[in-house]
């Protein structure tokens, strides 16, 4: 169903049949517009009337996916190192960050490859970074954007200071902070998501509940019934959303946005997805996912889902299809020749984003490094 933002509601004290009095009560709601089918659920957003929108979201996610690809591909042969696919779940990272500003701050994981290509970072970049070179940690995307936070819940806190910032400055942006399910299991999550609400901050989380965190499941991580409820825990709203509708994601960002940036305080959105693929090229998902529940959620993944609806409303064609992909082909292959022939960094380049000022020991180690190189 389609419906607004879940509420956490103070109300009048009432009386329950046990004679106790209930004193607040809350709800969380989830919402979608479009089926696995691609058939639409209730009254559409306009998002969904909008052909060249919806078209632009499509591309979007088929060039997540055709990074992916080529990226699990070049792992394989060496090329980077351990890369995490986003296989099944590409309409959260794009939805996303097809809602936001350009003045926001994406605080990503490390499996938001759509979101980083949307907001302008190219392939050649992205394979820098998982090429183990720090200097992929800086885009053509917005500088201010911060790179994909491998340790799990880290940047929850970065995203609160980043908010902090914005808060003290009035500026009307909001801090975009993206995390896994596994994530919201953590201490970090839970500190940031507190002060996020005390100090009633201009951050967005969102949750991509892809249902396995690494081996661990879902219903092995948390009891509560939602993810989202986390957030009520913390004085704020929680919503679910279906994560592959894009359609659903893109609604419930923007409208989360809107009223963060009128003063709203912090809103968390759950985005129920899948991983279809292992959890990064060095793990095996075989071993602890039956193949029979992989297969199962085939039928919901975004992709499919999307070009259904597109297709069926005349705004999609298999020569449209055939033309996208290799455009995103071509794409993704001329960044890997140009990763393939970035020159590698200096040895020394290890020490230039540990410290503002390097300690004394370290200064000494660089030199010795840099007269290694030069002979």
């Amino acid at each position: 169903m389609a419906s607004i933002v879940s509420t956490a509601e103070s109300i009048r004290p009432r009386t329950d049949h046990r004679g106790h009095q209930v004193v607040a009560s809350f709800e969380v709601i989830y919402r979608r517009f479009l089926d696995p089918e691609g058939n639409a659920v209730g009254s559409l957003p306009a998002v969904a009337e909008d052909a060249d929108r919806l078209r632009a979201l499509y591309r979007g996610m088929v060039l997540n996916r055709v990074f992916d690809k080529r990226a699990v591909a070049m792992q394989r042969v060496g090329q980077i190192n351990t890369f995490p696919s986003s296989l099944g779940q590409e309409a959260v990272p794009v939805g996303i960050a097809a809602a936001m500003n350009r003045d926001d701050v994406l605080l990503p994981g490390f499996r938001e490859t759509g979101a980083l290509l949307w907001r302008g970072a190219t392939p050649a970049e992205l394979l820098t970074f998982w090429g183990g070179d720090e200097r992929g940690a800086t885009t053509s995307g917005p500088a201010h954007d911060f790179p994909p936070a491998v340790p799990v819940a880290s940047q929850t806190t970065h995203a609160v200071g980043v908010a902090t910032a914005f808060k003290l400055r009035r500026e009307p942006r909001v801090a975009v902070c993206m995390l896994g399910d596994g994530a919201t299991s953590k201490g970090d999550f839970y500190e940031a998501i507190n002060i996020a609400g005390a100090w009633h901050l201009p951050v967005l989380f969102v949750v991509v509940n892809n249902a396995w965190a690494i081996s661990v499941p879902r219903a092995s991580q948390s009891a509560a019934v939602t993810l989202a409820q986390k957030a009520i825990a913390a004085g704020f709203n929680g919503e679910q959303v279906d994560g592959n509708d894009v359609v659903a994601v893109t609604v419930a960002a923007a409208e989360a946005l809107a009223r963060i940036r009128k003063g709203g305080g912090p809103e968390l959105i759950e985005a129920l997805t899948y991983r279809l693929t292992d959890h990064t090229t060095a793990d095996d998902s075989t071993r602890y996912r039956p193949a029979a529940e992989v297969s199962a959620h085939w039928h919901e993944e975004p992709l499919a889902r999307l070009r259904a609806y597109l297709g069926r409303r005349g705004w999609w064609s298999r020569d449209d299809e055939e033309a996208l992909i290799k455009d995103c082909e071509d794409q993704v292959a001329a960044g890997r020749e140009a990763y393939l022939a970035l020159p590698p960094p200096s040895p020394t380049a290890m020490f230039d984003h540990l410290f503002a000022t390097l300690p004394r020991s370290l200064v000494e180690q660089r030199r010795r490094f840099e007269e290694a190189e030069n002979g």
